[in-house]
């Protein structure tokens, strides 16, 4: 599936605010849907990014020999899924809004999980 069909696809998600995909190396967004005044998709992708580095550094510091599966940071009113991916092309990871009254955790993560296995970046 291609990013546009990706992004298109986790919009359907209950609850879903925003979704993006970010180059891990640089923190550009590859590409978004969603977000707007409450969340600055642009920027949750740059900060996202040092998130992700500094869960990778401390893995290699702790000697744990293992990937990433995601990345929950639950807010009061949000939750914020980041999902990483490795691909051929280069180190990418999913980032998802979500708004907690009306998301189902665990229906997102499932739906992330597929989306990122067959997004062909």
């Amino acid at each position: 599936m291609n990013i546009d069909t990706a992004l298109k696809e986790a919009m359907t998600i209950d609850g879903v605010i925003g979704i993006a995909l970010v180059d891990y190396e640089s923190g550009m967004c590859l590409g978004s849907a969603g977000g707007g005044p409450e969340l600055d998709l642009e920027v949750a992708a740059a900060g996202n990014t040092e998130v992700v580095r500094a869960k990778v550094r401390t893995l290699s510091t702790l000697g744990i020999q293992d990937s990433i599966e995601d990345i929950l940071i639950t807010l009061g009113r949000q939750y914020h899924l980041i999902r990483p991916a490795v691909r051929n092309q280069g180190s990418f990871f999913l980032y998802l809004a979500l708004d907690r009254s009306r998301a189902n955790l665990a229906l997102a993560r499932h739906a992330l999980k597929r989306i990122e296995s067959e997004l062909e970046v």
